[in-house]
This record gives C-alpha cells, sequence and structure tokens, in this order.
C-alpha cells in the first residue's frame, strides 16, 4: 500500500503542502485558524501519515523537554530534579526551558518541542496557553504536571488544590480561627491551583463556618518581575501581610498560596511584632524542603513533588514507547496524587475555639 505524502494530505483538508509542512511541524501556527489545523490533523491521522523527521527519531537515548516557570522557587527545582533523576534511570536526557510565566516563550518552546531531537515534552506546570500546547501534543508526546483540570486534553500528574484548599481551611476551623487571609502573587485562570486553593478555603469556610471572612490579598507579577527579582515571592508576602496587618486587623491566620510567599508572610509578621502562632497563625502549600528547617517549621501541604516528578517521566516514557501520530486524541491519562496536611509550629488556637 502506498505511503501517505504531504500532497495527499494537503488534497484532503484543502490547504497548500507547504502549510500541511508548517502544521505538522508546528511552525507558525498563529498563521492558521484553528479550523484549519484541525483539518490537517485529522486528515493525517485518517491517512497513517508518519512525518520523516519522526521516523528518524525514535531513539530512546534522546531528549525530553522540560518546561518550568522558574527555578528560584524549591517546588520546581525539587520536581524538575526528580525528572532527571528518573529520566537518567531510563536512558534519556533532559533540557531545562524557563518561561518565567511569559506567554511568548510559551509560544517559543512549543515551536522548539517539534525539533528533531526533542523525543518529548513535559510541562512542569499547566500550559498558560493549554489549546495551543494540545495543538503541539499532536506531534510530539507531552505530559503536564500541576493542578488537577477536566478540560485539559492533555496526560497530567496532578493533585487536587481545591480539596487541599479546604483541608488548610478544615485545620484553622478546628482551631478556632474565624476570620483569615489569603495571600497570592497573581491570581487568575492562567495559574488555576492558586485558583483553586482559594475556591477551597473560601467554600470550607462558607459550609463550616459561615459567620467566618476569607479576605484574599492578592498581587500581579509580571514575567519581566519574574525574571529579575528573584525574591519575588517572598517580597510579594512581605508586602500583602504589611497590607493585611492594617487593613484587617480581625484576621488571626494567614494562608499563603505557597511556602515561599508564606516565608515573606512570616518575616513581616516578626518584624511587625506579631507572634507566631500565638498572634497570628500560618500556613502555606507544597511543603518545600526548607519548610522543615528548625525555626521555620511551617505548617503546610504535602504535594509529593519528588513523587509527581518521577511519574511524569515514567508516563512519557509509556506514552514515548508506544506512540505514534495515530495516537487517539480522546485518550488522556491522568494520574492523581493525594494531598496530606503536616501540621508545623505555625498554627496554632485560635481566640474563637467555641463552635460557630
Amino acid at each position: 500500500m502506498k505511503k501517505p505524502t504531504i500532497k495527499d494530505i494537503a488534497a484532503a483538508a484543502g490547504v497548500s503542502p507547504a502549510s500541511v509542512s508548517m502544521i505538522l511541524n508546528g511552525r507558525n501556527l498563529s498563521r492558521f485558524t484553528e479550523q484549519t489545523i484541525q483539518n490537517v490533523y485529522r486528515a493525517s491521522r485518517q491517512m497513517g501519515y508518519v512525518s520523516k523527521k519522526r521516523q528518524r527519531h525514535k531513539n530512546p537515548n534522546e531528549t525530553i523537554l522540560i518546561v518550568c516557570p522558574s527555578l528560584m522557587n524549591p517546588y520546581y527545582a525539587t520536581l524538575i530534579q526528580s525528572m532527571e533523576q528518573e529520566a537518567r534511570l531510563r536512558g534519556y536526557l533532559t533540557m531545562i526551558f524557563t518561561t518565567y510565566w511569559d506567554k511568548a516563550a510559551e509560544r517559543e518552546v512549543l515551536e522548539i518541542a517539534t525539533e528533531p531531537y526533542i523525543s518529548g515534552v513535559i510541562f512542569s506546570m499547566i500550559p498558560q496557553q493549554p489549546r495551543l500546547a494540545e495543538e503541539t501534543s499532536r506531534i510530539v508526546p507531552m505530559v503536564a504536571v500541576g493542578d488537577r483540570a477536566y478540560t485539559l486534553k492533555l496526560d497530567t500528574v496532578d493533585v487536587n488544590n481545591y480539596s487541599a484548599g479546604r483541608m488548610v481551611a478544615a485545620h484553622l476551623i478546628g482551631l478556632g480561627h474565624k476570620h483569615v487571609a489569603y495571600v497570592s502573587t497573581t491570581l487568575n485562570e492562567e495559574h488555576s491551583s492558586r485558583v483553586k486553593r482559594c475556591e477551597g478555603l473560601s467554600d470550607e469556610y462558607f459550609q463550616s463556618c459561615p459567620s467566618g471572612t476569607v479576605t484574599v490579598y492578592s498581587q500581579d507579577v509580571s514575567s519581566h518581575k519574574e525574571l529579575y527579582v528573584t525574591g519575588v515571592e517572598h517580597e510579594v508576602g512581605y508586602a500583602l501581610t504589611c497590607r493585611c496587618l492594617k487593613e484587617s486587623p480581625q484576621v488571626t491566620a494567614i494562608v499563603a498560596i505557597n511556602d515561599m510567599v508564606a516565608y515573606g508572610v512570616r518575616a513581616a509578621l516578626i518584624d511587625a511584632g506579631k507572634r507566631i502562632p500565638e498572634d497570628i497563625s500560618l500556613c502555606g502549600f507544597d511543603n518545600i524542603y526548607p519548610s522543615r528547617f528548625p525555626g521555620v517549621d511551617l505548617t503546610t501541604i504535602e504535594h509529593a513533588i519528588v513523587e509527581r516528578g518521577r511519574s511524569s517521566i515514567r508516563l512519557l516514557s509509556e506514552k514515548l514507547r508506544g506512540h505514534s501520530d495515530l495516537i487517539d486524541e480522546n485518550a488522556i491519562t491522568r494520574v492523581e496524587y493525594q494531598s496530606s496536611l503536616v501540621v508545623g509550629s505555625t498554627s496554632g488556637a485560635g481566640p474563637c475555639q467555641s463552635s460557630f
């Protein structure tokens, strides 16, 4: 049986061979409509077309491209190191591309992902441009590590950040904290884990402590600042806590979006003469290794960072061993890890221990 060619796909999709070549290689996708891209992908799958560059590069000893927003937060450093540990065990090389939450950088890395020397891609966060990532995943195997997102058409290794937020709220409610604050860096749909944690915290208070309040303090952080201000999360935590102390004196517990922001919160509380947890309790998320240092001992959420990093490589490896351009785009694998509360010395009894 004659193998299909780019010309055959072009005829079926009603576009030029040059357009087919660009789309299947993930180049200049912004030049084409979503429908044109889908038509080309559909025709290539139906015809069983396998690009020459994919035929030439099936050697498992190739490169996995790891995409991350930043390396300053030990969360990402630990996650990526665990990925590299597993990748080396399986004979893969790794390449790291840091976006600093810049959409243009994300588009650039998705173009790089289609190069012949890239075997597969792992996003260490949920892509900011999910539809573009999904399009690229039809060319090169891809896995995302982050928040549970059922609308994302990518294989994922995730945690349930909404449940994690409710877990922290239940802990603080049980300690008698009626009024809490949530402190976060940029809070929008492109950072789903941050939003989900906030929603979980708020919903648990609404349900279990309806007379309580959750006051949200957030500060947008540009990609330029992410790149050039190495202590940006600590800085945001500090600044927002100063605001909180002035504007919300009723707050007896602060929940930070992650442990790095929590360290900034901690510094601001200490500078303001507040005792932790006697005056104000403090919680974070991620349980990064500095949170267990003596003197820090943060109450936080364990998110199985190392296990998820290794699992993402194992999942991608399975895709690489059985990957085909014909793979069913509707077949999505989701691996979810359960979060757990780690109670440290930064959370203690609040002033309202009676029932709500």
